[in-house]
Formats: C-alpha cells, structure tokens, sequence
C-alpha cells in the first residue's frame, strides 16, 4: 500500500520517539532477581511494538511546551509551574501497563502468538507469565512515582492510572460476558471497547497534561482525545481482522468471526438479519480457508456493516481531533491529529 505524505509524516514521528521510548525501557526494566520473571516481564515489551501510547505522551507534552523532538530533555521536562519532571518515565509507565494487559489477555484467550513471537505464557509457562503481568503492573506505578515535579500532580497522575487499570479489568470482565450473550447491542459493545482499550489512550493523553500543570480543560480535552481516537483504533482493528491479509495482520484474517467473538461489525449485522453465526459455523482458525473468509466478508459487506464501522471510526476521530482545539497550533499538536487519522487509516 504506497504511503502518502501524512502518514508517512506520522510514521517517522513514531519511529523517532518509539527509540527513545525502547532506549528508556531498558534503563528502566534492568533485568534482576529472580532472572527468569525478569527475562519474563521484558520479553513483549522487547518483541517490539509500535509504541503508540508512549508516542500520544510525549506528544502531548510536546505541544504543551510548544517544542519539538530534540528540542527538549523529556528527562527533565519544563513544566508552567517553572519545574521539570521525567516525562519519559511518564511515557515508559503507560507503555508497561499496556504490556501487562496483553500479557493477562494472551492467558485469557489462550493465544499462541503477539507481536510475531510466541506469547509470553507460551514461551515460559502461564505461571511465570501471571507473575510477570503482575510484575509490570506494579512496576507502571514504582516508575510513574519518580516522575519528579509537583507531588500533587504526581498523586492526581496516579490516581488516574489506578482508575484506569480498573476499568481495563473492567472491559476484559465485559468482553468475558459477552460471550454468552445473544442480545448484545452496539453500545454496550462501544462501552466495554472504551473500558478495554480506549481508557489508556485517554490516560496516555493525560498524564502529561497534569504532569506539567495544564489547565483542567486541557486535561480532560486530553483524556477525551484519547478515549475516542482509542475507540476509533479498536473498532479499525476490528475491520483490519476481516479485511487486511493473514500474512500482514500476523494471524489469520477472519479469526474474530471464525472465534465468534462480537465486533461492532457483526452486531450491525445481526440488526440486518444476517446469520452471522452461520457464516463460518464449521470452520476453525486452523481449518478455516481464504474463500469461506471472502465469502463471508462479502455478505457483511452487503449488510453495510464493514462500512457502518468504518463510518463509526471516521465520527470519533473527527471528534477526538476537535478535542485539541484546547492546545497551542504547533507541529506537535499537528502530529496528534494526523496520529489519531493514522489509527483508522493503518492497513494493519
């Protein structure tokens, strides 16, 4: 797919902070005893990444500061308040946390791969995977304590990332639920994505808008910036499983359906009649071909339910870019509106 100069811009903003962030997750997970839960605790997080959620943080930061990449020491980061904080510690904790979720999900789906290499309970055992999860968990907040700056923000920050681990427990809890359910609706759907994914997108966003003593408008400009281009990200993610090649998504195209795991895609569906459960009732992920899987996208595609997601995601990006009217016209401000076009224009 040629890339055009947006996204290209977007990608190289990316890789540029996504080094920075590696280079600060190494100093900040060293490995220790017991050496295994350590090798354990960084294996995903070394597996590689896009970095994303690091990436909203120091951008956010960035526009606050009305500073590029470079221009500033994210270690010591000026705040209005004429203090500094480590707002790469900042970012590093954010991205922990959401290694630690992926960790518990992988156990919970019982997932063989993540990121290309074998998922961590895979790799080691699931006892060893649990007690990393928990071990990132707790990290997040070890490092986020010794961000710096004013101890009332460093408390209201931890606040916020306590609330938002809660409601991703929350999610998860949802999205167990729901699969045994058979009247779910598309806003219940869009809440437990919400409380899943999009609460630390709004906690990436936030969290440096608090850290550097930013009005209370900008901070919940920011959370909500966040939690709706993470919604846009989850349901693009949903539309990729259907519509991006097995060889590009890294798994197999169609394992949503093919798991009967409920997206906003098919719930669209089953309001237009269709027997979602039937379209691929005998097939598993192992047996599963390319025509059933074609066969099937095109009667969702002829129930307007892969366009109503898309038109879905297009509405909370526009929303979410709205949002950062609150902060100054800069390059990093730019960046956070073509990043949140990037989610749901991604091809994978």
């Amino acid at each position: 797919m040629t890339q055009n100069a947006t996204e290209k811009r977007v990608l190289a903003a990316i890789g540029q902070r996504r080094e920075a962030v590696n280079d600060a997750i190494d100093a900040e997970l060293p490995l220790a005893e017991p050496e295994r839960l350590y090798e354990a605790s960084r294996y995903l997080l070394q597996a590689g990444g896009k970095r994303l959620r690091p990436t909203v943080t120091l951008l956010v930061g960035e526009a606050l500061a009305d500073a590029r990449a470079g221009e500033v020491d994210y270690r010591a980061f000026p705040t209005r308040a004429d203090g500094e904080v480590d707002l790469m510690k900042a970012a590093v904790a954010i991205e922990v946390i959401q290694s630690f979720t992926l960790i518990h999900d992988d156990i919970m789906d019982d997932d063989d791969l993540r990121r290309g290499v074998k998922a961590v309970h895979n790799e080691y055992d699931t006892e060893t995977a649990i007690l990393a999860g928990d071990t990132l968990y707790s990290k997040a907040f070890e490092i986020m304590a010794d961000v710096g700056g004013d101890p009332a923000n460093t408390l209201e920050v931890m606040r916020r990332l306590s609330s938002t681990c809660t409601k991703i427990c929350e999610g998860q809890s949802l999205d167990v639920a729901f699969e045994s359910r058979d009247d779910l609706q598309p806003e219940e759907y869009l809440e437990m994505v919400e409380r899943k994914t999009a609460v630390l997108y709004g906690a990436a966003a936030a969290v440096p808008a608090i850290l550097l003593d930013a009005d209370e408008e900008i901070v919940e400009a920011m959370y909500s910036y966040g939690v709706e281009s993470g919604k846009a990200f989850q349901i693009q993610d949903d539309v990729l499983d259907l519509t991006v090649p097995s060889e590009e998504l890294g798994k197999q195209r169609g394992s949503d359906l093919v798991e009967n795991k409920e997206t906003l895609i098919t719930l669209h569906a089953r309001q237009q009649g269709v027997d979602v459960d039937g379209l691929l009732s005998d097939s598993t992920v192992e047996s599963v071909t390319e025509a059933e899987i074609d066969a099937a996208v095109e009667t969702l595609e002829e129930a307007g339910s892969i366009e109503y997601a898309r038109e879905m995601a297009e509405e909370l990006t526009a929303q979410s870019k709205q949002r950062l009217e609150v902060l100054p016209d800069n390059e990093a401000s730019e960046l956070l509106a073509d990043l949140a076009e990037y989610l749901i224009s991604r091809g994978y």
